[in-house]
């Protein structure tokens, strides 16, 4: 009986020792992939400012708008087809970036995306030159850059998901999304200067100047001579197969995020175009720099503070999923609130008091939705954000297209307004009844070992 007890337990043992073994064999190159605390420090600054020049670039089309369609003649109609053909492109390399950065480490995909995007950028008000058909040219050229910046954002959630720690991540995404504020910020505050001194074309020399700065210290400082990462993180970044992807997308958690996500997104995408132009020609004595720079100066110390509530929350002992939730109700619930305020008679201060507070709301999402793809799928947490932006993109054609339309025909930007409230509250209703925070890619992430 003793011989019998002691195999019993030597084999016990042995199994121990197996499993324990596999264990650390699995998360050996996970530790490996996390960042240095040098190396964090130095790529979360390099981050918030490419964060801030990518949204630099990207709303200076939205800040001239107006400018161009007095110079070129464009109807409503016409600004909307420009500014959505962003959208258009955005959608096209979102999962493809995500994949690409999931595999190889998002690190160089940013890069070559940033030296793509700063010359579309710097080129826009040559191409404008090139014909009579400026409409169809600035909707390309809007295109363009809606591809090349379409990886950005996969590829940060890529490079969090990996190089991160679970209770850093909703501060890290919140200070990449004050860095996007700080972007409208020096858009908004740089466009209000150049636009009456030197004409709508310098702003995008500016941006363009700018962004080719950062993408030079980035390469000379952090990726010259670093080619040793990429075959690091293509050894150590396993994916589900595309048989699996089907599966993924049928749980109610994932389905549930993806579905709240396109809705934040088209709707800030949808404020994002159109709230210069609301400012404009409904409080046309209002100085431009007032509505173009302080409802994005609010948002960034809102956004650094509901980073670091959801992960101070989490910390305590909160479940992941209740500080998903509450984020997201205050990101998309309580922003619409204000939102709904201007569809009554508001004065221009009045106006930009309910913005600031829509928009400083909105940044909560940071530590709701935006980092939730990295709770449930994180082997695949790129191109999983990919597709999610995607679809945020396509409906962000649809919404900003249609503001357009209902702006030139029923002149009432409350019928805007109305509309964006109605697909936060459809989008935030899903989330909070179906949304979770418990992973579910474990049967494709690893193999379990049967003993």
């Amino acid at each position: 009986m003793a011989e019998e007890r002691a195999a019993e337990d030597c084999r016990n043992d042995v199994c121990a020792c197996r499993l324990e073994a596999n264990k650390s064999k699995d998360e050996d190159p996970k530790k490996q992939n996390l960042w240095s605390r040098s190396a964090a420090q130095k790529w979360i600054l390099v981050l918030f400012v490419g964060t801030s020049l990518l949204y630099c670039a990207r709303t200076v089309m939205p800040v001239c708008a107006v400018s161009m369609a007095s110079t070129f003649h464009w109807s409503k109609i016409g600004s909307g087809l420009v500014l959505g053909g962003f959208f258009w492109g955005y959608c096209l390399t979102q999962v493809l970036g995500g994949h690409a950065s999931d595999k190889i480490g998002g690190e160089r995909v940013l890069f070559i995306s940033t030296v793509l995007w700063t010359l579309i950028t710097a080129a826009t008000p040559l191409l404008a030159q090139l014909g009579s058909h400026t409409l169809a040219l600035m909707t390309v050229a809007r295109f363009i850059m809606g591809l090349l910046q379409g990886v950005f954002y996969p590829s940060l959630a890529s490079l969090c998901s990996q190089r991160v720690v679970e209770g850093e991540r909703g501060f890290l995404m919140s200070i990449m999304n004050s860095g996007s504020h700080l972007g409208m910020l020096l858009s908004g505050g740089m466009g209000s200067l150049l636009l009456d001194r030197y004409g709508w074309e310098s702003l995008f020399y500016a941006a363009g100047l700018l962004s080719a700065l950062w993408a030079i210290v980035v390469w000379q400082c952090l990726l010259k001579g670093s080619g040793e990462l990429a075959s690091k993180q293509l050894e150590t970044s396993p994916c589900p197969s595309g048989t699996h992807w089907l599966s993924l997308c049928r749980k109610p958690p994932v389905w549930a995020m993806v579905f709240a996500h396109m809705c934040m997104c088209s709707t800030s995408y949808t404020l994002l175009s159109w709230l210069p132009t609301y400012f404009k020609e409904s409080f046309p004595h209002a100085k431009g720099w007032v509505y173009n720079v302080i409802p994005w100066l609010v948002a960034i110390p809102s956004a650094l503070g509901g980073g670091y509530i959801s992960d101070f929350l989490i910390n305590q002992g909160y479940s992941v999923s209740f500080v998903r939730k509450l984020m997201q109700f205050f990101a998309m619930g309580v922003s619409s609130t204000f939102l709904m305020l201007l569809c009554g008679d508001v004065t221009s201060s009045s106006a930009v008091i309910l913005v600031s507070a829509a928009v400083s709301l909105f940044t909560f999402s940071s530590g709701g939705v935006s980092v939730n793809v990295q709770d449930l799928t994180p082997s695949c947490a790129g191109a999983l954000f990919g597709f999610m932006n995607m679809l945020g993109a396509l409906m962000g054609v649809v919404l900003v297209s249609s503001s357009g339309y209902l702006i030139e025909v029923t002149l009432s930007w409350a019928k805007v307004f109305s509309l964006i409230t109605l697909v936060n509250a459809t989008g935030l209703g899903i989330f909070l009844i179906f949304g979770d925070a418990r992973r579910v890619d474990l049967e494709h992430y690893s193999e379990l070992t049967v003993m």
